[in-house]
C-alpha cells in the first residue's frame, strides 16, 4: 500500500525524521508513537502523500482511497441534524445512507454508533464531545476507502466511543495508520509500531506498545563504545558514564508529557466510576457494565504505571541537575 525509501524531513535546523524506510502491506495496522512534537503527524502526512519529504521518496499503491479522522474533529455544522449530516437531505426526503456502497436505513446505521432513534432528527450542536466523535466516525466509515488514517483518534473520547473505535478498527478490511498516546489502544489494534525516538530517529517495531517497549529494552546497550574502541576501553568508560546520569531526549519529552497523560487517565477513571456507580447499570446493560469494569481496571493500572514512571524520571532529572 505504501513504500517509503530513505525519507528525511527537517524544520530549520531540527531533524524531524532521518533516513526512514518502510513498506506497509495491505491490511496492516501501523501505530506512530512518541512524545508531543516528535514529528508523528508530519511523518504520517508524508507517508499518505499530503506532504513531500526533503529527501527520499514515497510510493503509494494503485487506487489508494484514504479516509481521515484527525485530531481537530472538524467538518460538521452544528445547525444540521444527524440525519442531514449522513444523507445530505432532511428527514422524510431520504431515509437511506450509502455505507461503503451498500444502502442502510439512517436510524439503523446510527444505532450501530450508539445513537438513540430520537437523536437522528436532533441537531449536531446538541451532541456531547463523545457523541460528535461517534457521528464523525459514522460518516467516515460510510465512505468507500481502503486506507484509514487516525490522527490522535482517542483524544477526549468517552468509554463507549473508545470501545466502538476499537471494534471499527478491528473490523476494517483495509490498512490503518494511526497516531496515538493511548498505550492500551495501540496494544489492542497495532500490528506494527513506529517509535519517534528523537533526533530524527524513527524505529520500526513488530507489534503494539508493549511489544515495542519489550524490544526496545532488550536492544538497549548498557554502555556504548566509541568507534574503534577495544572491549576493555569500552568497559573502562562504563563506570564514568554511570556517574553522570542525564535524561535522554526521549526521557525528557516523556517526563514533560506524563502529567497530561496522568490527568487524562484520572479523568477517565472518574467518568468510569460515575458510570459504574449507577446501581441499575448491571441489570439494564450488562455488556456495558462489563466493558466499563474492564476499562476501569486497565486505566487504574495505566495510571499507576505512569505515576511510577514519572517518579523514576523525576528522580533521574533531579540527580542529573543536582
Amino acid at each position: 500500500m505504501i513504500e517509503a525509501e530513505h525519507v528525511s524531513q527537517r524544520f530549520g535546523a531540527r531533524g524531524i525524521v532521518r533516513d526512514f524506510s518502510i513498506r506497509v502491506a495491505r491490511g496492516e495496522r501501523v501505530a506512530f508513537v512518541g512524545p508531543n512534537g516528535a514529528g508523528k503527524t508530519t511523518l504520517l502526512r508524508i507517508l499518505t502523500g499530503e506532504a513531500m519529504p526533503d529527501e527520499g521518496r514515497v510510493r503509494l499503491g494503485a487506487n489508494l482511497v484514504p479516509a481521515v479522522f484527525d485530531q481537530n474533529r472538524a467538518g460538521v455544522s452544528d445547525e444540521v441534524t444527524l440525519w442531514e449530516a449522513l444523507t445530505g437531505d432532511a428527514p422524510g426526503r431520504n431515509d437511506q445512507v450509502m455505507v461503503r456502497g451498500k444502502p442502510r436505513h439512517v436510524v439503523g446505521y446510527l444505532k450501530d454508533f450508539l445513537f438513540a432513534e430520537a437523536q437522528a432528527r436532533g441537531p449536531v450542536g446538541a451532541l456531547s464531545g463523545g457523541e460528535r466523535a461517534r457521528l464523525l466516525l459514522a460518516m467516515l466509515m460510510a465512505r468507500e476507502s481502503n486506507l484509514l488514517v487516525l490522527d490522535e483518534p482517542t483524544n477526549d473520547l468517552d468509554v463507549e466511543t473508545l470501545d466502538l473505535l476499537e471494534e471499527l478498527v478491528g473490523d476494517y478490511d483495509g490498512t490503518v495508520l494511526l497516531v496515538s498516546h493511548d498505550r492500551d489502544f495501540v496494544d489492542r489494534v497495532a500490528t506494527t509500531t513506529v517509535a519517534m525516538e528523537g533526533d530524527g530517529r524513527a524505529v520500526i517495531y513488530a507489534g503494539g506498545w508493549s511489544d515495542y517497549r519489550a524490544q526496545r529494552g532488550e536492544a538497549a546497550p548498557v554502555a556504548a563504545a566509541a568507534p574503534g574502541a577495544r572491549p576493555r576501553e569500552a568497559a573502562a568508560r562504563a563506570p564514568a558514564a554511570a556517574k553522570e546520569p542525564r535524561l535522554s531526549f526521549t526521557q525528557a519529552h516523556r517526563l514533560e508529557a506524563l502529567p497530561a497523560e496522568m490527568d487524562r487517565l484520572a479523568g477517565d477513571i472518574g467518568r468510569l466510576e460515575v458510570l459504574l456507580a449507577d446501581p441499575e447499570l448491571f441489570t439494564r446493560e450488562p455488556g456495558k457494565f462489563a466493558r466499563a469494569s474492564a476499562a476501569l481496571v486497565v486505566r487504574q493500572e495505566a495510571l499507576a504505571a505512569a505515576e511510577e514512571e514519572w517518579l523514576t524520571l523525576e528522580a533521574l532529572r533531579e540527580e542529573a541537575e543536582g
